[in-house]
């Protein structure tokens, strides 16, 4: 027993079954995306050392790391929404008209929560994988000519994973601070609003 809300005046505990949902659905996509996007960038970035491709990725995850949310939400609504109209920059979207309202309404919020995970994904994929990739293991399946892409995939990036799982876990704790922010920007009926309210 939570006790009673004084701003919303009900139970609290029912109030946070409620709107729960909605910032797990946030965060968990968000993870997704920056899991999708992150990974095979460190992974590439590994491969590629001390190329374009690399410097690239590396600066940009950089730049990912440090961009304030708040910051970049803002700037998402003023690009995409007010000025090219492309995306609806408030509310959740209503399953009543489909579920393309729905993810129209993910796009931005999700896309703004997942930017700094893909990015801190992508650097510690790249290390990781760096350190595994010159291990003697590595050199032995190479000398064994066994397929350079198999050798990534199947061998090298198995033996990386411990690091990315452990910075997934953390990074599941940061989505679910970061929503605070981010549901705030874009109206999002999650935890993260109900929090500022109360």
């Amino acid at each position: 027993d939570l006790g009673t809300s004084y701003r919303y005046n009900q139970p609290v505990a029912g109030l946070i079954l409620e709107k729960l949902p909605n910032t797990l659905v946030l965060a968990l996509s968000s993870l997704v995306i920056a899991l999708i996007i992150g990974v095979p960038v460190g992974i590439l970035s590994a491969v590629k050392q001390y190329s374009i491709f690399d410097y690239t990725a590396m600066i940009t995850a950089l730049i990912g790391v440090s961009m304030p949310n708040f910051w970049l939400g803002l700037m998402l609504v003023n690009l995409f929404s007010v000025q090219l109209g492309w995306l609806p920059a408030l509310g959740m979207g209503s399953m009543k008209k489909g579920i393309g309202d729905v993810i129209s309404h993910m796009v931005l919020p999700c896309f703004c929560l997942a930017t700094i995970p893909t990015a801190t994904f992508a650097r510690i994929t790249r290390s990781s994988m760096l350190e595994v990739i010159h291990n003697d293991s590595i050199k032995a399946l190479r000398a064994r000519g066994i397929k350079e892409s198999s050798v990534i995939w199947k061998h090298a990036f198995k033996n990386a994973l411990p690091p990315i799982v452990t910075v997934l876990g953390l990074q599941l704790a940061s989505a679910f601070t970061g929503a605070i922010l981010t549901e705030s920007i874009f109206s999002w009926p999650g935890m993260g609003t109900m929090i500022v309210s109360a």
